[in-house]
């Protein structure tokens, strides 16, 4: 319970923070908040914002590919958990999965929950803005 209480506590100093416009307290707090609960998307978002309006792209990129890259491991473990649990039942799953076009021929994941997708969407963005 005292991990949330902290992680809630930095979320509201960071927002505490943003608000008054000190921009850089705000960062601070956001990647406290990300190391306390990283499965939280909420200061990865932020911290995105607060770099996007700061024009600083590198940054941004940062937090995009650390989220994405947490996000799609969370995803993923969750699947090997099945695979363990039970194989017929992971062997099931992955056919639907084929099935309905969530995996492709090689049982690799095309899809992954949000905020993934949107997330990948602004890093080609950023990528973009980062190569002009």
């Amino acid at each position: 319970m005292k991990g949330v209480l902290s992680y809630k506590y930095l979320v509201e100093k960071a927002q505490e923070a943003e608000s008054s416009e000190h921009l850089e307290e705000a960062v601070t707090f956001y990647q406290k908040a990300i190391k306390t609960e990283p499965s939280h998307e909420l200061p990865y978002d932020r911290l995105m914002i607060i770099y996007r309006k700061q024009k600083n792209y590198k940054e941004e990129l940062g937090v995009l590919n650390e989220g994405i890259q947490f996000f799609k491991g969370q995803h993923e473990n969750k699947q090997k958990e099945l695979v363990g649990a039970n194989k017929k039942i992971a062997q099931l799953s992955t056919a639907f999965m084929k099935s309905v076009g969530l995996k492709d021929r090689k049982g690799k994941n095309i899809y992954y929950p949000e905020p993934v997708h949107r997330w990948e969407k602004r890093k080609q963005v950023v990528e973009k803005k980062l190569r002009k």
